[in-house]
């Protein structure tokens, strides 16, 4: 099985380059630390780690799987001994605020770090993964006191969280949760309900698991208006912090998966479980947007692991494989057949593999820039801003990377041939692992309704439009067409982008007059939508790519072969991949008739 190699290079062409993260840094006073030379080595030693002792338990962790027994959950040879490392190395804490032991480095930052954690062992990456939403949830809603009480052992890691929101009856339909919050004389709830698929929700390594759970209040209101969200503790903690009783939360079993297999997924249940009110009453949905949001970008991220998997996995088998001769005559004479990687239909793969990959850890990283405006922007103007970015990119990053994931490494196994479907090679587990990444946190459909029913129909467009005159407004900055002395090389990128993303304005007010005459058109319309915004936003980033590639060519600097490998890929993406668009638009303007007009005893 090939080795996880973090791809640095591209990481900081990136950061360096294209999104000049030094300079958004500097716009930020609690970001002083986050000088070049401080990332550069986190970026170091973080690749040290995952390539290191993250990428080697990976598959044995797949083999292994976790282990269930009475109740206690044992996690995958190696696990323990990884984690124990990660917590040594303050790993966990890299992005949270120095009050409560973190290093206060930027949120973007901390998207890398999971990139690469992600790429080398997903399954381990989970267990420190949730614990982040669940901070993020304590850090934005939490009292002082539980502030203090929960985030130092959190940030440390030696604590880890949850999110406790589905349950078996409802689903991704949150209105019908059943869990039962009742106050007790101290001031806590006693929470009683059982809840499934929660990722991390047993395990054995760390001391503490700190549950986010959502439950009813008695005599709340039915329906989504009547949640409240609770923090209740594995262990109960004392006024000191210590630890004391086991808290009545009990792992019923450990679902047997198809893939991520060395990622406990439990059945976790409350039989009247102290616990504690986050956030205002009868509000918990509101408050539990902040982990939705933080897990959502994450599972995109986990579209782009898997991406990047299959792409270092492919590529270095189509160059070792040898079938057959190059049918422009043979490229390899002294062999016995040619490497498949002359063919023109395994270059097809291999470029789609690579367009995806690095278009879509462009999405992520220019994400990754409103992330830390919401999080630590000095004003609370420009803390909105980033709100509102991040509202609208999440759910088509959630979406369409995860969709794109999950294509890169069906074809890195159709790469492979026979070989992909064995274990040994590690393509079967890439393409099981990465399934689940479309369904958390809301399946693409789910996540289409929210951009197109939430964030554009309620919205009016306003939000969509503002990113849509962005890019439009790139594409006539002067330094990128006038000015530009690739202007004509560029033209083949901005000329389409401009056009798509006028057409994707126009659409908007389209789809809003017919939503007028038929409700279902927003349901029958919205996943089409949603892929096409993010083919064009996609687009968008392979653009500033080759613009940014064809400047560093200007200048004569750096690795030359690496900024011309940028455009050649742009140039791939644009006319291979992109007019998948049309597909798209067509289909979303689509009238929903064919959908509904059959009866259900037609089917």
């Amino acid at each position: 099985m090939h080795q996880y190699k973090a791809p640095i290079d591209n990481i900081k062409f990136l950061i360096d380059d294209v999104f000049k993260f030094e300079k958004h840094y500097a716009s930020f006073p609690s970001y002083e630390d986050a000088s070049p030379d401080m990332v550069d080595a986190i970026l170091q030693e973080c690749a040290k780690y995952c390539e290191n002792e993250l990428s080697p338990i990976n598959q044995s962790g797949d083999k292994e799987g976790c282990k269930f027994k009475d109740g206690d959950v044992t996690t995958p040879s190696g696990f323990k001994e990884a984690y124990n490392m990660y917590v040594e190395g303050g790993w966990q804490g890299l992005s949270f605020d120095t009050e409560y032991g973190g290093q206060g480095l930027p949120q973007s930052l901390g998207l890398i770090k999971s990139e690469m954690m992600g790429s080398a062992n997903w399954s381990f990456g989970m267990y420190p993964g949730l614990s982040l939403g669940a901070m993020n949830t304590i850090i934005t809603h939490g009292t002082e006191q539980q502030k203090q009480t929960y985030l130092p052992k959190l940030t440390e890691g030696t604590w880890s969280g949850t999110m406790c929101l589905t349950e078996a009856q409802c689903g991704t339909d949150l209105g019908q949760v059943r869990t039962k919050a009742v106050p007790n004389d101290d001031g806590s709830f006693a929470i009683t309900g059982s809840k499934i698929f929660i990722s991390a929700g047993e395990h054995d390594l760390t001391e503490n698991i700190i549950h986010i759970v959502l439950a009813r209040l008695p005599n709340a209101p039915s329906g989504t208006r009547g949640i409240s969200l609770f923090i209740v503790p594995k262990f109960n903690v004392g006024e000191n912090n210590e630890l004391l009783e086991r808290n009545p939360v009990v792992c019923g079993s450990i679902e047997d998966k198809m893939g991520i297999k060395a990622s406990a997924t439990a059945v976790l249940n409350f039989d009247g479980a102290k616990g504690f009110l986050i956030g205002p009453e009868n509000k918990g949905l509101e408050c539990m947007f902040t982990f939705m949001n933080t897990a959502r970008l994450g599972t995109a991220l986990q579209g782009v692991c898997a991406a990047e998997n299959a792409y270092q996995s492919s590529l270095a088998y189509a160059k070792d494989r040898l079938s057959m001769r190059s049918l422009s005559g043979k490229k390899y004479p002294e062999k016995v057949a040619d490497p498949i990687i002359v063919h023109p239909d395994v270059r097809r793969m291999l470029l789609t593999q690579k367009a995806i990959v690095e278009g879509g850890r462009a999405m992520i990283y220019y994400t990754g820039l409103f992330a830390d405006q919401f999080i630590n922007g000095a004003t609370e103007e420009v803390r909105q801003k980033g709100d509102d970015k991040l509202g609208l990119l999440t759910p088509i990053a959630k979406a369409f990377l995860t969709e794109l994931g999950f294509e890169s490494s069906n074809l890195g196994m159709q790469i492979f041939g026979g070989h992909g479907y064995i274990k040994e090679w590690g393509m079967e587990q890439n393409l099981r692992d990465v399934r689940i990444s479309s369904l958390y946190e809301g399946t693409t459909g789910i996540q289409a309704l929210d951009l197109l029913g939430r964030k554009v129909m309620l919205d009016r467009g306003k939000q969509l439009s503002l990113f849509i005159k962005e890019i439009l407004s790139y594409c006539k900055d002067k330094s990128v067409v006038s000015n530009n002395p690739h202007k004509k090389q560029m033209n083949k990128f901005i000329v389409p982008l401009a056009k798509e993303a006028a057409k994707w304005q126009l659409y908007i007010y389209r789809i809003m007059l017919k939503v007028r005459k038929d409700r279902d058109m927003v349901g029958a319309a919205s996943v089409d939508f949603l892929m096409y915004s993010g083919y064009i936003t996609m687009a968008y980033m392979w653009a500033k790519m080759a613009q940014t590639a064809y400047e560093k060519i200007e200048q004569g600097e750096g690795d030359l072969e690496f900024y011309r490998s940028k455009i050649k890929t742009a140039r791939f993406y644009y006319e291979r991949i992109l007019p998948r668009i049309d597909t798209h638009s067509k289909l979303m303007m689509t009238s929903p008739a064919s959908l509904m007009r059959i009866n259900e005893d037609q089917f």
